[in-house]
């Protein structure tokens, strides 16, 4: 079966999560599938629930939260798969979902989606463990946009030695893409007035309904200036004291406003990064957004005024890398999580990838299409304390030629992300 994300116009682009959920459904009791708003979750596990005796319900409809949260047992009790959209809508639900699996286990009980990050929410009772497996839905990858392989991670941990990669791509088409996004709407809308319409109503929207149903926020100006703030300061240290200084509010709360964006899927935290190397590095995270359309639209940056020297062409960038990044890591073989990496000497990698074996690959992006030695700076760092364990350092950039600097060293195109293929076997 061929399912995917439908985009308005009429385009069902593949989801590699596809692969992820339906191995889910054949052996779990309750699949989650969670994400931002319009990524595409309620399309996806449409297609995959098409041909299966099932049950839709969505919660969106004040009649079907109604329902659930008057009769909770009720609601779901159902003998074949059941499929309910926004489950945060009615986290009561998950108690009564409990007893029905414990009940009767057999796997693809329940298929559920999720806005926002269920497993985090205050007041959530401890109801599935072992019981469900959640999937992590982002807004498009380029490599499912493009129709290409996506298969970055899984290659650089496999033979950093082997990977070799020529690109086509122009700073002014990696501009385009950083400003379209992956949202299925942001994609189906080649007019971009249109599509900044849409990024505009997004954020409106999600300010005004999630987060405010998540927790009592009084101060939604505030919070739309936070938002504002936040994508200026992309790919910065996240530091809420900094941060309440330009808008009026206490750290605490400002601190309180991050987690509601990050439930939300609208920004994504990258913890630091540090094994024991020293007092020197820091172990304050940084931060981009899920989607690099919603920021570049929250700037006022079009395509071309990005690679202008003054745009913000550089921040973005690497948001859109550390984003593309967080995706494959979804659905990669190679298990691996991801990081930053900064001393107190402001020595920094941007991106450091970690498998479960201890394995490290570590990544900087420029927007410059040539690369110089001191780019490397970071990743030499790096490597000279790792050892053996340090597989490779790359520098993304948006040149089109990968070149050797030097032992474990490479500048890439920063198309070999959604380019390169995964090994076989």
């Amino acid at each position: 079966m061929v399912s995917g994300s439908q985009t308005p116009l009429g385009r069902v682009i593949p989801r590699r999560a596809e692969r992820l959920v339906e191995e889910a459904l054949a052996d779990t009791r309750v699949t989650l599938v969670t994400g931002a708003r319009q990524c595409g979750k309620s399309t996806l596990v449409r297609l995959l629930a098409k041909g299966r005796t099932g049950e839709w319900r969505n919660l969106d409809t004040p009649a079907a939260r109604q329902a659930a949260l008057t009769d909770p047992a009720g609601f779901v009790d159902f003998p074949e798969l059941m499929v309910i959209d926004e489950i945060q809508r009615a986290l009561e639900l998950l108690l009564a979902i409990k007893e029905q699996v414990d009940t009767d286990p057999r796997p693809g009980r329940y298929l559920l989606t999720g806005s926002a990050r269920v497993l985090g929410l205050r007041g959530l009772p401890d109801a599935l463990p072992g019981r469900m497996e959640t999937i992590e839905l982002w807004p498009f990858s380029q490599g499912e946009i493009d129709g290409t392989a996506d298969g970055f991670v899984d290659a650089v941990f496999a033979g950093p030695d082997d990977l070799h990669h020529t690109s086509e791509v122009s700073r002014a088409e990696y501009a385009e893409r950083l400003v379209r996004g992956g949202f299925p709407e942001a994609v189906s809308r080649p007019n971009v007035h249109r599509r900044e319409r849409f990024f505009d109503s997004y954020v409106a929207d999600l300010i005004a309904r999630d987060v405010s149903q998540l927790a009592e926020i009084e101060r939604t100006a505030e919070m739309r200036a936070l938002v504002r703030l936040l994508a200026a300061r992309s790919g910065q240290l996240l530091v809420p004291g900094s941060l309440s200084n330009g808008i009026g509010l206490s750290a605490n709360t400002v601190q309180r406003y991050l987690g509601l964006l990050e439930e939300v899927f609208l920004i994504k935290r990258i913890p630091a990064w540090s094994r024991n190397l020293g007092s020197r590095a820091i172990g304050t995270p940084k931060m981009a957004f899920v989607d690099s359309g919603i920021a570049a639209n929250l700037l006022g940056a079009d395509s071309r005024s990005l690679v202008r020297p003054e745009g913000a062409f550089g921040p973005l960038l690497e948001g859109f890398v550390l984003m593309e990044l967080a995706r494959q890591l979804t659905w990669s073989d190679e298990r691996v999580e991801l990081f930053h990496y900064r001393t107190k000497d402001k020595v920094e990698v941007d991106a450091v990838l970690e498998n479960r074996q201890g394995r490290v690959v570590g990544i900087e992006v420029k927007a410059s299409s040539t690369v110089r030695p001191d780019d490397f700076k970071g990743l030499r760092h790096l490597a000279a304390r790792l050892g053996d364990d340090f597989a490779v350092g790359i520098v993304l950039y948006t040149g089109t030629q990968t070149l050797p600097f030097g032992d474990r060293m490479r500048a890439m195109p920063v198309s070999a992300l959604w380019e390169v293929t995964a090994p076989r076997g």
